[in-house]
């Protein structure tokens, strides 16, 4: 909530400066490249704080929480057994930490998204398509609350989701580390963990000034500040890995199996995720950026209809699978095969690593995106918004991007916290039967449908939440329009679609929250843990899908409307010759089409999946003392 509250004030502080930067008005010798320049620095300087300031709370947090419990919690004994079980206890209340984080990401998420596309596809549909009015037009409405909604969303609720991830996929780390008696031996070795997310800080810090060095376009700018943040954290984490872990095998047990892992086999782990982050990203950039094949193509589907372009961004964000499931897949064999389930909570960590650049570049987005709307709302030249447009579409790559490490992470995280769940379920009952989760027992295949089908019931009940709310806002929007047109007094009244999208978001996030939370618990309950197990895994494979493909889709379709709005898009007129489509014309009418219903894809429903996968997994997690022993009332 910290986090959340600091990426918001200095969101709405920077995307002030952005504007007036892109206004030109702070240089001596004005030029669009340098009013460009000014306010790209501007709005990537914001996304800074919210960057450097979560990890770091995260971690210091995190560090606090342990030696707060660690004095009345471990004991100290020359009896290995009781030693790894006392540490297994801490670790074990630490993890309550990602369980409130994950929580809080829920609200923003959930909450967030519904405010800000319950407003912004009302004020699309009845003000640009309607109405033709300017995008952030004064005159509609629903321009606030679109705007307000972009910071809750887009700042807080990313924010707290990749907090989250951060705080569950290091507890299970810890969680499952204590299965080493190697580990155990060396303490430092024990925090190694929380290294890794110290050695991102450092090279997040390092990686910064490239983003002023060099003159490319922004979208260049933004991928190089990744490339160069993973390149640097792959050496930082050598002199960390040698140092801190022994060199001797850490012999991790899981599954009554012992993994005799080395320290490059754990450096290993790390670097999977590290680049399977990278690739997501550059797979997310190519399929969202309007830069790219996949995006203009779908620009060049609204000559027909509004229709080609849904079938068409459909179609794109179900391709858009492929590579990064490939990526997750290759990270999650090795990384096991290397480290068991350690290796898979280090990869998770790993491919949060430049989790401080990962979130500089993503809230750069909601602030460039603001500033555009602040020009507009302002009546400044339209040479300032075509700047501000530069940016932002600059900043919907980006987006996408941080949703794609958002999502990619919340599968390793999920299934590293599933693996600290069986873990303590097999400990509780002493039987290491536990391990062997076999899909074929009724219980668990039943729990597996159940899993597999609630990623769709919390999308459904997300996207008709939007849906409702947007047709709210649309019934006021049109109601405002005749007082509007005619300058009466106290219009366009704004308070009025706040107070819809408000209600909307308070009213709408209760039932999905309530079903993330209790789902796992209640199988657990009912039907005991073999139940659990089957649903927090068909919740991770089907969830994982689902997310991708939303946040792309929508995100494709979002650059698509502003590739046609920028004036890129050529028609074919009946003597043979070229014209550019305009704003108002019959295809970008479809392109807003498109954007209206990618908006509740990407964001509200596909980022908010990630986050049910973690909830479920660390709510199952914290409580699987209670589910193993009072577990399988009906079973």
């Amino acid at each position: 909530m910290i986090a959340g509250f600091l990426g918001m004030s200095i969101a709405t502080i920077t995307n002030v400066k952005t504007t007036y930067l892109c206004n030109g008005k702070a240089s001596q010798n004005f030029d669009h490249d340098k009013a460009l320049a000014e306010g790209f620095n501007a709005a990537f300087q914001g996304g800074q704080v919210l960057g450097f300031c979560l990890v770091g709370l995260a971690l210091i947090l995190l560090e606090t929480i342990i030696l707060s419990y660690k004095g009345s919690i471990i004991v100290s004994s020359t009896d290995f057994a009781v030693t790894a079980d006392s540490v297994r206890r801490l670790f074990e209340f630490v993890s309550g930490y990602g369980l409130g984080g994950s929580t809080v990401a829920l609200f923003g998420r959930v909450g967030g998204g519904i405010y800000t596309k319950a407003a912004d596809v009302g004020a699309d549909l009845a003000g640009k398509v309607g109405e033709h009015l300017e995008e952030d037009s004064p005159k509609n409405p629903g321009t606030i609350a679109d705007n307000v909604g972009d910071n809750v969303g887009d700042i807080a609720g990313m924010g707290a989701d990749l907090f989250g991830s951060l705080a569950e996929s290091t507890c299970a780390a810890l969680v499952v580390s204590t299965s080493s008696v190697v580990l155990l031996q060396k303490p430092d070795a024990v925090y190694f963990p929380l290294l890794v997310t110290a050695a991102g800080i450092v090279a997040s810090v390092l990686t910064v000034p490239f983003a002023y060095m060099n003159k490319t376009d922004v979208e260049t700018k933004l991928k190089i500040q990744l490339i160069v943040s993973t390149l640097l954290m792959s050496a930082i984490l050598i002199p960390v890995v040698l140092i801190v872990l022994p060199n001797a095998p850490l012999n991790l047990s899981f599954a009554e199996q012992v993994y005799p892992t080395t320290q490059w086999q754990a450096y290993g782990c790390i670097l999977l995720g590290l680049w399977s982050g990278l690739f997501i990203g550059l797979v997310t950039e190519y399929y969202t950026s309007k830069s790219y094949a996949p995006t203009q193509a779908l620009a060049r589907a609204c000559l027909y209809d509004a229709s080609t372009n849904i079938i068409n961004g459909l179609a794109l964000g179900y391709m858009s699978n492929v590579i990064p499931i490939f990526c997750l897949a290759i990270t999650v064999l090795f990384a096991f095969k290397w480290a068991a389930m350690y290796g898979v909570a280090l990869a998770a960590i790993g491919m949060l690593g430049c989790l401080p650049i990962a979130l500089t570049i993503d809230g750069y987005g909601p602030i460039s995106d603001n500033a555009g709307g602040i020009a507009e709302m302002s009546n400044l030249k339209k040479d300032v918004r075509r700047r501000t447009d530069e940016l932002d579409a600059a900043g919907n790559t980006t987006a996408a991007i941080g949703k794609g490490f958002a999502i990619g992470s919340a599968c390793l995280v999920a299934l590293a916290l599933f693996g600290a769940f069986i873990t303590r379920i097999a400990e509780t009952l002493n039987d290491p039967a536990v391990y062997s989760v076999n899909i074929l027992e009724p219980f668990t295949f039943a729990g597996l449908l159940v899993g597999a089908m609630l990623p769709y019931w919390f999308s459904a009940m997300t996207m008709s939440a939007v849906g409702d709310a947007a047709q709210d806002m649309i019934k006021e929007i049109n109601a405002q329009v005749p007082h509007i047109k005619n300058n009466e007094p106290g219009y366009p009244n704004h308070e009025r679609c706040i107070g819809i999208s408000t209600e909307a978001a308070l009213q709408r996030m209760i039932a999905p929250g309530a079903l993330v939370i209790i789902s796992p618990l209640l199988s657990g309950w009912l039907f005991g843990y073999r139940a659990t197990s089957g649903v927090l895994a068909g919740c991770i494979v089907s969830g994982i899908q689902i997310a991708f493909s939303a946040s792309n889709s929508g995100g494709a379709w979002d650059n698509a409307k502003k590739y046609v709005e920028a004036g890129q898009l050529e028609r074919e007129t009946k003597d043979g010759a070229k014209e550019r489509v305009l704003k108002g014309d019959r295809e970008h009418a479809a392109a807003v089409v498109g954007d209206t219903v990618g908006d509740p894809l990407k964001d509200t429903s596909g980022p908010s999946i990630n986050i049910l996968i973690k909830l479920s997994a660390i709510t199952s997690l914290v409580f699987g003392g209670f589910i193993a022993s009072k577990g399988g009332l009906l079973a």
